[in-house]
């Protein structure tokens, strides 16, 4: 996703600044935005040669020629529902908007046939018992199960490649010669891969300071347990246009009592509930970090990730939450590892 800094209107802006926009820029597109960043619409090259032949000139105002209902995609969509929209409608860009309508940026649809190759780090967490899973986790490494025909933690690799991201951490320790035997130095997947042992418990947090070197730009962490649809690009574009020093992914959770919920005053009933939903956002085990976090992490002792999060909001820095709505399942229990298998081929 591309910055919409260089290619950015005003509604007051002339027809003569946004062709030298669109000339002097490959995307040919200007975005137009309010004060707040808002999208208000897009104009191409053929929006001002119809202005031009309804008798407009290079001085005038744009606003009567900006296209207001232009496609878009939220920073929420896959990278397959994006190049649905954009092949839909024979795009060759389409801005990406955030729940409010404010532009984040703009996607290069041919990017997504080649995409661009980022040196941020990805941390993957495969040192887990899987105990919840046994017995089929008693040979093998949870990341290790099949779904679809293949380890998970295949899938994830695969996954943050398609995305550009390559450069693949993995911290194991239960079987970890499992894992290493099959993705070695991680080529045959078209990725490079580290490894770290853990030699004890050391939480997902904990972990990164094993790293044998700091990540010098912002890096993902993430559970070696899960399968999603997250588009990986959009949350780091989300991290890094909030400045954000910590970014955890939340999934809203529903749990409805099963009875009906009284409510008492005083030995007075005020009011009867029937079976009521509560609805929680839970972490998805899905985070970006600014590489300053780890400077907030205790060496040598078991640390996790909302310990972190918690020591940065009280520090005052910036801890943002990024909703997915996408596809995602943490495979823990026997039955999600069964919903895995029969979905997998339908999602991915």
């Amino acid at each position: 996703m591309n910055s919409i800094s260089h290619i950015k209107l005003t509604p007051s802006s002339t027809i003569k600044e946004a062709l030298k926009i669109i000339d002097s820029g490959a995307m040919q597109i200007a975005i137009v935005t309010d004060e707040k960043n808002t999208l208000i619409g897009t104009i191409t090259d053929g929006d001002i040669r119809r202005g031009l032949l309804n008798g407009l000139d290079l001085q005038s105002c744009i606003e009567s020629i900006i296209h207001t209902n232009p496609t878009v995609a939220k920073i929420s969509d896959t990278k397959e529902e994006i190049l649905k929209k954009a092949l839909a409608k024979k795009l060759h860009q389409i801005p990406i908007v955030d729940d409010e309508n404010r532009v984040i940026g703009i996607k290069e649809i041919e990017e997504f046939i080649q995409p661009t190759m980022k040196n941020n780090k990805v941390v993957l967490m495969v040192g887990g018992l899987g105990t919840r899973l046994r017995p089929l986790t008693e040979n093998t490494p949870k990341p290790m199960l099949m779904v679809g025909n293949k380890p998970i933690l295949q899938t994830i690799v695969e996954k943050f490649a398609e995305y550009g991201f390559t450069n693949i951490v993995m911290c194991v320790n239960y079987k970890s010669h499992m894992i290493q035997d099959y993705f070695k130095d991680g080529s045959a997947f078209g990725v490079s891969i580290e490894y770290i042992l853990e030699n004890q418990r050391m939480g997902t947090a904990g972990a990164l300071s094993l790293l044998s070197s700091s990540p010098k730009e912002s890096f993902f962490v993430m559970n070696g347990d899960l399968l999603t649809n997250v588009n990986f690009e959009h949350l780091y574009h989300y991290h890094l246009s909030n400045n954000a020093m910590a970014t955890m992914c939340v999934r809203e959770y529903d749990f409805q009592v099963p009875y009906g919920v009284v409510n008492i005053e005083e030995g007075k009933i005020l009011s009867i509930q029937e079976k009521p939903v509560h609805k929680f956002f839970v972490s998805a085990g899905i985070y970006m970090l600014n590489p300053k976090a780890i400077a907030y992490i205790e060496k040598d002792t078991f640390f996790d990730m909302p310990t972190l999060f918690e020591k940065l909001i009280q520090q005052g820095e910036n801890a943002l939450s990024f909703p997915i709505r996408e596809y995602w399942l943490d495979i823990g229990r026997m039955e999600e590892y069964e919903r895995a298998n029969m979905e997998y081929k339908d999602v991915f």
